[in-house]
């Protein structure tokens, strides 16, 4: 790959991205690496959980607008699909592809935010279930001093993570704050030194990834619907629950617990 960098430590498949000298600046080229490594990691039993980084001094500054100014090649080729009748809205679609695959995984995901996170960087790091920020992190999403919207996803984690109210502020005005506001506000799950972003995400992933994977993969999805129609999480709940109880790794548990060791997952 040419602008990610995939390093599996057991469990944990660390993705960073990998174009330091730009700050990590996302262009098509790397949307389309990212849907190719979401196709094979979700497809991988042997993934417990994602941790996505940046290399170098950012996380990422968003959009590569230097790409976007010269010619457009960043929204070029689109075709219509998908019920999209407008080919720009295709491509669009096309590009949301490489940052919902994240969420809609059978694992859980941590990103590990250092230096930036602004615009789409924003939105790749509201992917994830979790983020741990450095505390000099800075975060925004500033797609409105550009004349423009967050389009690959904010929309639609961003007032989850903060609530609705918070959400549109953040939007609306394109605020541009750091780590411990982000703290504050409940985007951020922990901020550490920015020596121990690494070390502290580590523990935190390892933390996610012994966990029993049939368990996480259904309490995922309960919790994301209790953002759906009333009653939808406490009905997946149910059926996530039935399948829990009838599976292996429930037994694992129990036989774990009674001879004080600890369990062995095998996410069946």
């Amino acid at each position: 790959m040419d602008t990610l960098v995939l390093e599996r430590r057991g469990p944990v498949v660390w993705l960073r991205l990998n174009r330091p000298a730009k700050r990590n600046a996302q262009t098509r080229g790397m949307w389309e690496e990212l849907r190719a490594v979401g196709l094979e990691l979700v497809g991988d039993p042997a993934v417990r959980c994602l941790v996505v980084t940046g290399e170098g001094p950012s996380f990422s500054a968003g959009i590569d607008l230097g790409e976007l100014a010269g010619g457009g090649s960043l929204l070029e080729g689109g075709r219509a699909g998908q019920g999209d009748d407008d080919p720009l809205v295709a491509v669009i679609r096309e590009i949301q592809a490489a940052f919902t695959w994240i969420p809609a995984a059978p694992f859980p995901s941590v990103a590990a935010v250092n230096g930036h996170a602004l615009g789409a960087g924003l939105q790749l790091a509201l992917a994830c279930d979790l983020r741990v920020l450095a505390s000099d992190a800075v975060v925004g999403l500033l797609e409105l001093r550009w004349g423009l919207l967050p389009d690959l996803g904010g929309t639609e984690w961003l007032p989850r993570i903060v609530g609705a109210a918070r959400a549109r502020e953040l939007v609306l005005t394109a605020a541009r704050f750091g780590a411990e506001e982000a703290l504050r506000i409940g985007l951020a799950n922990r901020v550490v030194a920015p020596g121990e972003l690494e070390a502290a995400t580590a523990e935190l992933a390892g933390t996610l990834a012994a966990q029993p994977p049939l368990a996480v993969r259904h309490a995922r999805r309960a919790l994301d619907a209790a953002f759906e129609a009333p009653g939808r999480s406490l009905e997946l709940a149910a059926l996530g629950q039935a399948e829990c109880l009838r599976s292996a790794d429930f037994a694992e548990a129990v036989r774990a617990t009674a001879e004080q060791r600890q369990p062995q997952y095998q996410g069946r």
